[in-house]
């Protein structure tokens, strides 16, 4: 009996129960059919109730909540409108505080997910001072000794009067007039990268000099954003991610220095021992070159003996006045715009386990957890070292092998020759949350005509030049994957990679990917060998950037994806820089095709008949630049609103960034003081 029936047999007289007794319970187990439905009803209730409140009504009701108080629905791109309930929540809350500015910057904030601040221009205006109303703070000539001010000019942060500009800011011509609100977004993110090794210059500095990059490359470092603890509080510069300056991060080194904050160095140990806050020098390590050009220095090296550790945040660079004790880890963010390739962002664990688990840190090598796991299982690497060495990796027949990093780390191996896959008839290979540089992943032909599965994850085969095992010198467009088995099947999901050269009879698969060539004019994907006119294995791309001409022999789907690729003028002996061999099988769809292509049939591609001068004009084209891959406002709507559901193509497509701007155009309509004006201007 549940509790419900026990309940209504309470109710009954004694005398009806000892009766019941009697006869064996017949009552009570009617009443216990009964009680279902009364529990059924009383659930009913309960939930009409909940349904009466936002915050505990169910999923369906939240709409026909907010049509009561006129709420006007949003694409559901960011969690924070995807379900309505919170956004119908806040409408109340908004509409209490209508046109104030720490208001409109939690909305834009809410509505599309980027850190926003919102500026009212007409408080940057110059005008003469009126005695009963003085704006102490309001100076026309700016004061020249005060660097922070003049640090943040024409930023979100900028606090310099100006003067008028009476052009309208929604056209994104002018800024500063009385009716205009600005509110700055940041699309970059801070990803973080956690108690990795820093790479020591191969040069010059006999040992004192290091990078933050474990490519060894130069890298702007970027703080993490803090959350606002106050809803009227202002956005300030630490509480959106951007770049660190070295004047403002000398003079609030306490925000940003330390354990949980935006940078940190250590060095090697168990524990690791910290490098105090009083021996970090913030300065500028620029190269210092010689007559010829030739890097000799670097700038401001500390005194030796002093113990100072000199840091260049716009460069990424660390110099020691004296040799460490121990290998330096160096603990950052960086800037990037989407979570994929290796990162320490949440990527989900692979769909089935397998077992056993061989576990690798500290830079350990990994070879011996390979050859313990050819007959399938998974090596699992916990921490973001560099791992320098050039493995081979054996997978026997119908086995699968995974090569992960745990979430939350991203390691780098750092090969100095080609990587051999070596793959049994039916095997597979997973390679999850890593960046190679340095070496190519090779599978070589096998002689049977059974099938090969390699699958990379949010993995990063560092576009340009690499090391051969032929000893041949690296190029710009060396391959990050070579494939010369026909009956391989690949698969690469959320990656960036170096070109790809796959036999013509492979099927390859890429969603959300970039594959860069480092130049339109070089090659991205072609068959493997000698000959650069090769054609590659049968293409599916969905989401996906291509740096550099393609030639395959099949493009199978190509769906939300730009190809930027152009013939070398003149020299090119390419027939088109997209070149595919069989034109009546397959499809592109919503993508941007070079003028010239050859592809087959096409649905709603760019450049359309009307207008073939369109173009992707990108931030940066250049592999580890924050804004890598990201469409400049001034490309064409056509590529910017031209996918199948009317976000951008490339690699992009899944922020919805169009989306999220309309959203918040639409929200601003609602939420603007009569009078004034809202433009969107973006901080990355």
């Amino acid at each position: 009996m549940n509790t419900t029936a026990d309940r209504l047999y309470e109710l009954l007289p004694a005398i009806h129960r000892i009766r019941d007794a009697e006869q064996g319970y017949p009552l009570r187990e009617l009443l216990a059919v009964i009680a279902e439905q009364v529990a059924a009803m009383e659930e009913n209730l309960e939930q009409l109730y909940d349904d009466q409140f936002i915050e505990t009504c169910a999923p369906w009701v939240a709409p026909y909540i907010g049509d009561l108080i006129g709420y006007r629905t949003l694409h559901g791109v960011v969690p924070n409108v995807a379900s309505p309930r919170a956004d119908v929540a806040n409408t109340i809350r908004y509409r209490r505080r209508k046109g104030t500015a720490s208001m409109l910057e939690q909305l834009a904030r809410d509505v599309t997910g980027w850190p926003a601040r919102a500026v009212e221009f007409f408080q940057l205006l110059g005008w003469t001072q009126n005695m009963n109303h003085l704006r102490t703070h309001a100076h026309y000539a700016p004061d020249l000794r005060n660097w922070e001010k003049l640090h943040w000019r024409d930023t979100a942060f900028d606090t310099i009067a100006h003067t008028v500009d009476v052009r309208r800011i929604s056209t994104g011509a002018a800024r500063h007039n009385i009716p205009n609100i600005g509110l700055y977004l940041w699309r970059v993110r801070a990803f973080p990268l956690t108690r990795s090794q820093a790479v020591a210059d191969p040069d010059i500095g006999g040992g004192l000099r290091f990078r933050f990059n474990p490519l060894g490359t130069d890298m702007a470092l970027y703080n993490t954003p803090e959350t606002e603890e106050e809803i009227s509080h202002l956005a300030e510069p630490r509480n959106v991610p951007m770049p660190l300056a070295r004047r403002w991060l000398k003079a609030h080194l306490d925000d940003y220095y330390g354990p949980g904050k935006s940078l940190w160095l250590e060095l090697d140990g168990n524990p690791p021992q910290l490098i105090a806050h009083n021996n970090i020098c913030i300065c500028d390590l620029s190269d210092i070159k010689d007559g010829g050009g030739n890097v000799i220095a670097w700038a401001h090296q500390p005194i030796a003996g002093s113990g100072l550790v000199a840091v260049d945040p716009v460069l990424g660079r660390i110099a020691f006045a004296d040799a460490p004790a121990a290998d330096p880890l160096v603990s950052f963010h960086y800037g990037f715009t989407i979570a994929i390739g290796g990162g320490e962002y949440e990527r989900g664990d692979p769909a089935v386990p397998v077992t056993p688990v061989q576990v690798v840190q500290g830079g350990a090598a990994l070879q011996p957890a390979l050859n313990a796991v050819q007959s399938g299982g998974t090596v699992e690497v916990l921490d973001s070292h560099r791992y320098v060495e050039t493995p081979s990796i054996t997978v026997n027949a119908g086995k699968t092998v995974v090569l992960r990093a745990v979430n939350g780390a991203r390691p780098l191996l750092a090969a100095s020759g080609d990587i051999t896959l070596t793959l049994g008839t039916e095997a597979t290979l997973i390679l999850d949350g890593w960046v190679i540089s340095g070496g190519t992943l090779m599978m070589a032909s096998f002689p049977d005509t059974q099938p090969r599965y390699l699958v990379l994850r949010d993995c990063t085969l560092v576009p340009g030049p690499r090391t051969k095992g032929d000893g041949s010198p690296p190029q710009a467009d060396d391959p990050g994957l070579v494939v010369n088995h026909a009956f391989a099947k690949i698969e690469l999901e959320r990656c960036i990679t170096a070109p790809l050269h796959i036999v013509a009879d492979a099927e390859v698969s890429l969603n959300e990917c970039i594959v860069d060539a480092t130049a339109q004019n070089l090659i991205a994907y072609r068959g493997p060998g000698i000959d650069a006119l090769a054609e590659g294995g049968a293409l599916t791309l969905e989401s996906c950037t291509v740096i550099g001409k393609v030639h395959t022999r099949q493009l199978t789907l190509a769906s939300d994806c730009l190809f930027v690729a152009a013939l070398t003028s003149g020299s090119d002996q390419w027939k088109a820089p997209l070149w595919a061999e069989r034109r009546q099988q397959g499809c592109a769809r919503f993508s941007y095709i070079p003028p010239g292509s050859r592809t087959p049939s096409r649905y709603h591609c760019q450049p359309d008949d009307s207008d073939q001068q369109i173009w992707p004009q990108f931030t940066s084209l250049h592999y580890g630049d924050p804004g890598y891959c990201q469409l400049l406002q001034s490309t064409s709507d056509k590529i910017r609103h031209g996918a199948h559901d009317e976000s951008e193509m490339g690699v992009l497509h899944g922020l919805y960034q169009p989306q999220r701007e309309t959203n918040l155009r639409v929200r601003l309509e609602e939420y603007l003081r009569f009078g004034l004006e809202a433009g969107l201007i973006y901080g990355s």
